[in-house]
């Protein structure tokens, strides 16, 4: 685990260390194609602490886990799940990590907000109602 000092214009993420590896590639290689949410996910990765799976509290959202959060300025609630980008489909509401929507919800706790700007910039507020981990068969 380690600790990277936090941005206060942001609150704590946490995040798998597996998951941050794998994340921090695929940033890197969507810079091109998706660079607004790619610039804003590895922002997101350098303040993360991390954690091992087994560590990291349920609450967390993590890759594949479903995240009901709400536009705080319009009420407007929505639930996701986090996916790669070849998953993603927005008709079943399975949202890339590498949007800036995914990268803002990636690694926040429930009841946790963020002021995040959307596709075309404008700076939204989005609280985190809750957070349901995958079922892997466990």
């Amino acid at each position: 685990m380690h600790t990277v000092a936090a941005d206060p214009a942001r609150p704590p993420i946490t995040l798998i260390d597996t998951e941050a590896d794998a994340l921090s590639g695929l940033a890197l290689s969507s810079l091109a194609t998706s660079s607004m949410g790619a610039r804003l996910l590895l922002e997101e990765l350098e303040r993360a602490e991390i954690f091992e799976r087994q560590s990291l509290p349920i609450n967390v959202a993590t890759m594949l886990s479903h995240v009901l959060f709400e536009d705080e300025a319009t009420g407007r609630t929505r639930r996701v799940q986090l996916v790669y980008p070849r998953d993603a489909d927005s008709e079943h509401d399975r949202v890339s990590v590498v949007t800036p929507i995914g990268a803002a919800l990636i690694g926040m706790p429930e009841g946790a907000s963020i002021e995040w700007p959307n596709r075309a910039g404008t700076v939204r507020r989005l609280r985190i109602l809750q957070v349901a981990q995958p079922d892997f068969g466990a």
